[in-house]
């Protein structure tokens, strides 16, 4: 265990590696596209990667406008995801995410600040990949490393999609008249 294990969440209880929660791991992957591709084995053998913690209800997992290097993977419990209304300034809830939903990817992969926020409705389970991590599983076990990025990949380009769409769908209502390049 690494300094920054403890260090990432110091407020939530660290559980240490995903080994034991391989199982659950399992179960909510095989819903999820992420992981679609992987076969047991390969899960198990990404399992020692992950950091698992537990966070109480209330808990800002990950706060807007923070730099970030990682994404985590919920394995129990709900997060609310929040993004402040520059018009207003208070936080809005743009979503729900629950068991098997990934977060935070955008910022492993850019190392941009976070978009939004999370905030955990009840107690939380999650397991963490940071940018070091996934440097490391590429050099150990390539084969899952490039997998992984292509999945990651493929998630991001889903999700731009789905945002240009609903763009284009406001766009055509007449709710918005131009975009700033």
């Amino acid at each position: 265990m690494s300094v920054s294990d403890t260090n990432r969440f110091p407020s939530f209880e660290y559980l240490g590696d995903a080994v034991p929660y391989i199982e659950r791991i399992g179960a909510i992957v095989a819903h999820i596209r992420l992981f679609e591709d992987f076969e047991a084995g390969e899960l198990a053998r990404l399992a020692p990667y992950l950091r698992c913690y537990r966070a109480p209800g209330g808990a800002e997992i990950i706060r807007e406008g923070d730099d970030g290097d990682f994404m985590m993977l919920l394995l129990d419990g709900t997060v609310e995801i929040l993004k402040v209304d520059p018009v207003t300034n208070l936080p809005v809830r743009v979503g729900l995410a629950g068991p098997g939903k990934i977060l935070g990817e955008m910022s492993l992969v850019d190392g941009e600040p976070r978009f939004a926020s999370c905030i955990s409705m009840g107690s939380l389970l999650f397991a963490v990949l940071d940018r070091e991590t996934m440097s490391r599983i590429i050099a150990d076990e390539s084969r899952i490393g490039i997998k992984l990025l292509m999945e990651l990949i493929l998630l991001l380009n889903q999700r731009l999609r789905h945002v240009s769409n609903e763009l284009m769908q406001w766009l055509g209502q007449g709710r918005v008249t131009s975009i700033k390049p």
